[in-house]
């Protein structure tokens, strides 16, 4: 919230005298994230406490109960635990206000996105449970023992045991965690409610959930972009770090984080692999989809990976600039907005839709191993198992010092390439035939026809950049990808 009535949501403004709160002249996301009343609660929100109350009334007036998108489970499942969250932090709800969220609770409680599952049921038993706490009538029991019946079954179900969130997106990871120290925080402020087992379970999952975001972060402190991921939609990372030293929720290996040797992490559950080596960050994905039944934020990236060399970023896959079922979602869902290996024209997972997947690639045969040189990481998929051939894509990382060698495979050989997306504050040069340079570092396709061209990223929803990518057919149904580079000193 920039000024009063006006807004920035998605990369997109909007001031709210001239577009109100309902009505098709802004997308449906954007609408929600008018609704959700984030900025009650955001930096130097206490400088704006006057601009929120005139903005909560403005709501009140022009929204009764049902109005869509107002009271969409999931709108208003954010929107109450931020007006929760308002009031703890010491200010005097109107009359009107807390009639409101009534209203708003009794309608979420019969209205649970169970044809959602996922983030979405999550958010509402949240909700229940934070309006559950506000209010002292038998309902409001009702609505605090619901949610926390559902919370009890969705977060061992969501949070994997090596901390990740299992719909394999590291930006609803952060939400996911946010959402977990919210209720650990709730149980300080309301420690009467909430039995003290279901608060050491909380604590012990934050840990882990912890430990698993900042395992999927870069050196710049911010999460990779795995699947559908985008900055500026969950809080930053360090504010969350922050927001759990507050809490005394330390970071924690989950029971399936696998430790290779002293620079390799496998977080085995969820399917990703950190290394670290000589100013490297290396971050490879050998996971599934997503859940088989909800596999609504997947992307079709299987062995996709993401570099950091010096402290910024160098490979990266496409990110997230837009949902909805658009031609522009399909494509950045698609193969080729990531650093993996396409296989003529086809996917290497059905995606459809915005947020759909037919058939979809599986990992096989994942292995990490140590050497004396360094440590490398080798996966194959079926995912091109329907086209003709079945033709089969196998992986192999090899990290040694300051060097990553990434080597492809598809057999039987078919037509495919292997493309590797740069972050676009990267310039690259052309240094020879199969020879590229940018700034300490050198890039060889040691075996492949490589060519410089064009792809697209997008950091933020509402944001597409252009940037570099090479791209390097496979020979034979080979290719190999060497990058060498200078460690800082």
């Amino acid at each position: 919230m920039l000024a009063p009535g006006s807004f920035h949501f998605l990369n997109q403004p909007g001031d709210l005298a001239e577009i109100g709160w309902k009505d098709d002249r802004r997308e449906l996301l954007w609408r929600y994230n008018q609704h959700y009343f984030d900025d009650l609660n955001a930096l130097h929100a206490a400088e704006r406490a006057d601009m929120h109350q005139d903005l909560i009334d403005n709501w009140l007036a022009d929204n009764s109960a049902g109005d869509r998108p107002a009271f969409d489970p999931y709108p208003t499942s954010l929107r109450l635990v931020n007006w929760c969250k308002w009031l703890f932090a010491g200010h005097s709800p109107r009359p009107e206000m807390m009639q409101s969220m009534a209203v708003q609770a009794r309608h979420l409680a019969q209205d649970l996105e169970y044809h959602l599952l996922g983030n979405h049921l999550l958010a509402n038993a949240k909700a229940l449970v934070f309006a559950g706490s506000v209010f002292e009538a038998a309902e409001a029991e009702e609505w605090r023992n619901c949610g926390l019946k559902i919370l009890a079954r969705e977060i061992p179900e969501q949070v994997l045991p090596d901390g990740g969130n299992f719909e394999l997106s590291t930006m609803y990871h952060a939400l996911g965690f946010e959402d977990v120290l919210d209720l650990i925080n709730l149980s300080l402020a309301k420690p009467q409610l909430i039995d003290s087992r279901t608060v050491a379970y909380w604590r012990r999952t934050a840990a882990e959930m912890r430990f698993w975001l900042e395992s999927m972060c870069h050196p710049d402190g911010e999460i990779s972009n795995f699947n559908d991921a985008a900055l500026g939609i969950a809080p930053p990372v360090d504010e969350l770090l922050r927001y759990a030293d507050a809490l005394g929720v330390s970071g924690n290996p989950g029971r399936g984080v696998v430790a290779v040797g002293d620079s390799a992490i496998w977080l085995r559950d969820s399917g990703y692999v950190r290394i670290e080596s000589s100013g490297a960050v290396l971050l490879c994905d050998v996971a599934q989809v997503g859940p088989d039944y909800l596999p609504a934020h997947g992307h079709a990236d299987t062995l996709s990976f993401e570099l950091s060399v010096n402290g910024e970023r160098l490979i990266v896959n496409g990110g997230t600039s837009c949902y909805g079922t658009s031609a522009e979602r399909l494509a950045e869902r698609g193969t080729r907005a990531h650093s993996t290996v396409t296989v003529g024209a086809a996917n290497s997972s059905e995606v459809w839709g915005g947020f759909r997947v037919a058939r979809r690639a599986r990992p096989i045969g994942v292995k990490v191993e140590e050497s004396a040189t360094g440590v490398s990481v080798s996966a194959a998929h079926d995912g091109y198992a329907r086209l003709p051939g079945s033709p089969r894509h196998k992986r192999t990382w090899q990290l040694d010092g300051s060097s990553l060698t990434v080597s492809d495979e598809v057999m039987p050989a078919s037509e495919a390439v292997a493309q590797y997306l740069f972050h676009p504050a990267r310039r690259i040069s052309v240094s020879g035939p199969a020879g590229f340079n940018l700034d300490r570092i050198k890039i060889d396709a040691l075996c492949g026809d490589a060519q410089l061209t064009t792809g697209k990223h997008s950091a933020e929803f509402g944001r597409k950049e252009d940037t570099a990518a090479l791209h390097v057919r496979l020979v034979g149904g080979h290719a190999h990808l060497r990058i060498v580079w200078q460690p800082l000193q």
